[in-house]
């Protein structure tokens, strides 16, 4: 098993704490993993079998628990009276109006829930009202740069053109990797992810009737080859909606923002909103997605050759979200910053591009950073070696090294 140390030792962390711990993120990205290591963990320090109480709700073995009350009658007949239980529950998105079992397991004593989901759908409707302030969400997602070369071994370049290429989803990384085997397994993953994320979508529905129906796998499908062939551009409901009328399909903004929804809660997509730099303050206009594994989109949108920058941005902008920062992009006047990146209160601000040698590059990379009058730090991010170095200020680091760092 690929061992996720950042995300054990969250868990670790928050063990016995009084909030239910929900596990999210798309599927195959180690979930299910994560939550057996965590479960040797426990029992290597001083937790007994008897005390912990798993279901995966994809087995076979658990579907009658598919029904709420079944669960919650499995879960209370198995409770260690006086000792801590360990509920670890993986895809409960699949019981639909599955809140109401966990509402009552979770308030009975000495109780220690953990729950993996692979639909941000399963936080919404009567979840959040229900648990609202009685969870914490550890988002998941596929492997950094730095943990693929951990498990691949490869060197460094070599490291990265296959990440770029294949992506980060863990099996990935550890198969022995041919072209025709990753695809297949991408391919594998894609169609799980849509179909699946489909059902599940409309057995949650039972519990909030005012979500619309997304049944229409091909329309799905459209929209997100769309979304791969725009990845880091600016984009709106208005504009997909009119790309796909003029490829001849009569479609409603309504429908499409339900579609578009649909791939952001199964963890494909991942939307960045615009940023006021000078007024701290996000702006509504446009927005901008990134595609979880460049991989999955190398499977959607196969081509020889990509927008290299726009691949690399797209790199940094899940990096960023690994090393807890809360990302925007940036819009100065007329200028526009790729990343704005906040932790406690502190800002940091990253441009990133292909290649800094060319003199109009270089110009255009640094004027929106040097136009920024605050105190915070300025970095750019290239794949060149050339131009690293530090300019009145702004940094400039070649990305590869820089997502090897460890961070602090």
């Amino acid at each position: 098993m690929v061992e996720r140390k950042e995300y054990l030792e969250s868990l670790i962390q928050w063990k016995e704490e009084q909030v239910i711990k929900v596990v999210t993120g798309i599927r195959r990205c180690g979930k299910s993993t994560l939550l057996a290591q965590y479960q040797e963990w426990l029992l290597k320090n001083g937790v007994s079998k008897e005390q912990i109480i798993s279901v995966n709700f994809e087995e076979l073995e658990y579907e009658e628990l598919l029904s709420y009350k079944k669960l919650y009658d499995y879960l209370k007949e198995r409770l260690i009276p006086g000792k801590t239980t360990y509920i670890f529950l993986d895809e409960i998105q699949k019981v639909p109006f599955f809140e109401k079992a966990v509402d009552s397991i979770y308030v009975k004593p000495d109780v220690d829930v953990y729950m993996t989901g692979s639909n941000a759908y399963m936080l919404s409707g009567d979840l959040a009202t229900l648990l609202t302030g009685r969870y914490v969400e550890i988002k998941m997602l596929p492997l950094s740069f730095r943990e693929f070369l951990e498990i691949t071994k490869l060197e460094k370049q070599q490291g990265f053109a296959e990440y770029m290429q294949n992506g980060g989803l863990p099996y990935v990384a550890s198969m022995e990797r041919t072209d025709h085997k990753v695809e297949t397994y991408l391919e594998g993953i894609y169609n799980t992810v849509i179909v699946k994320d489909i059902e599940d979508r409309q057995s949650r529905r039972e519990s909030n009737p005012d979500k619309r129906k997304v049944t229409d796998i091909v329309l799905l499908k459209t929209i997100a080859k769309y979304l791969s062939s725009v990845v880091g551009s600016l984009v709106s409901i208005r504009s997909i909606t009119d790309y796909l009328i003029s490829s001849g399909r009569k479609i409603s903004p309504n429908t499409v923002s339900d579609y578009v929804e649909a791939l952001t809660e199964s963890f494909i997509f991942y939307p960045v909103e615009r940023f006021d730099i000078v007024g701290k303050q996000l702006l509504k206009a446009n927005k901008k997605l990134y595609i979880v594994d460049l991989g999955l989109r190398n499977h959607i949108l196969p081509r020889k050759n990509y927008d290299l920058g726009f691949s690399l941005e797209n790199i940094v902008y899940f990096e960023l979200l690994r090393r807890g920062y809360k990302v925007a992009m940036g819009k100065q006047g007329n200028m526009e910053v790729d990343f704005v990146a906040e932790k406690q209160g502190a800002y940091e601000y990253f441009q990133v591009t292909a290649d800094m040698t060319a003199k109009e590059t270089f110009e255009r990379e640094m004027c929106p950073l040097e136009n920024i009058k605050d105190n915070y730090e300025k970095i750019v991010l290239t794949a060149d070696l050339l131009t690293v170095g530090n300019y009145n200020g702004i940094k400039v680091k070649n990305l590869i090294d820089w997502l090897l760092e460890v961070d602090k």
